[in-house]
């Protein structure tokens, strides 16, 4: 199958590249730079420049594609402007869509697992639940009805590995050092999933080749980590203390990432084990964080 991939450079996007040139498919990533360009000729991949924001570029990578998977999304961090970035996203979404109206042709997009209701299960029939990037999942997921194989992986908020430099851990990583304590909030018993980068690419291509259209895939290889284990499993590498951070205090210990380090998102996998065969096979988080790999400089 030929595969036009966004954000086909990127940690997990590139991931996914892999995966799917190891699997026999062609592969067509998007580049906005040189760099970009120069990492997907190595990797055996074609290119097709571009940027989210160029509209008719995605059209065309999209029309000329057997399949798409949209994996590209600005980086959430201190200087994220998260409504614009979604904005974006929106926008990219509706345009690859377009092009794949009445082909029948599969379209993957990547969510979150947080889009669903939080503080409860999480299951794959869950409706988006409202906020910004609830709004691409929705729109990615009518395609359904205008003849695209569309579907959405909802991804857990750790997707982790070994080339995991600026996601969820790395950045709780980054505060232990910051403050020089280990820290979690209130009783730590909120819990994240989970899934390696490579069981998430395989999942990925899994949705690419065979998922129905319409389905929403969990890519959590784990229900639920609670963070007061993650905060323990990263104080015994820095050697540092492991502290609860009251409630109140959480926007100024941890800034902008307060908000995901008190999220409490327990998600299963049931369905997306039952209509792919997505069995992860790889470390679960602790056991990749107890490697070292995050503290290596």
């Amino acid at each position: 199958m030929r595969v036009f991939v966004t954000g086909a450079t990127g940690y997990i996007g590139s991931t996914i590249v892999r995966e799917l040139i190891d699997a026999g498919h062609q592969v067509t990533g998007l580049a906005r730079s040189d760099q970009a360009a120069a990492s997907l000729a190595a990797a055996g991949a074609a290119v097709h420049r571009g940027t989210l924001e160029d509209h008719e570029s995605l059209r065309a990578g999209a029309a000329a594609a057997d399949g798409v998977i949209h994996n590209a999304f600005k980086n959430v961090g201190p200087d994220t402007d998260f409504a614009a970035a979604c904005e974006t996203d929106l926008y990219a979404i509706q345009t690859l869509g377009e092009a794949l109206v009445d082909t029948g042709r599969p379209f993957v997009i990547t969510s979150g697992t947080a889009v669903a209701p939080l503080g409860r299960r999480c299951m794959e029939d869950d409706a988006a639940a409202g906020g910004l990037r609830s709004e691409s999942e929705v729109a990615a997921l009518a395609f359904a009805k205008r003849g695209v194989r569309a579907s959405a992986v909802r991804l857990a908020p750790s997707v982790h590995g070994d080339t995991d430099k600026k996601g969820f851990v790395p950045s709780l990583i980054d505060f232990a050092r910051e403050k020089g304590v280990s820290g979690y909030v209130g009783d730590g018993a909120n819990r994240w999933p989970a899934v390696h980068v490579l069981d998430a690419a395989r999942l990925f291509r899994l949705a690419l080749e065979e998922a129905p259209a319409g389905a929403r895939l969990h890519g959590a290889a784990e229900e639920g980590v609670a963070l007061r284990d993650i905060a323990v499993a990263i104080g015994r590498q820095l050697d540092l203390p492991v502290t609860s951070i009251p409630a109140d205090e959480a926007a100024d210990h941890f800034s902008w990432f307060a908000m995901f380090a008190s999220i409490d998102n327990p998600t299963s996998s049931v369905l997306t084990h039952t209509r792919l065969g997505w069995r992860p096979v790889h470390p679960g988080l602790i056991a990749d964080i107890d490697e070292g790999h995050y503290f290596k400089n």
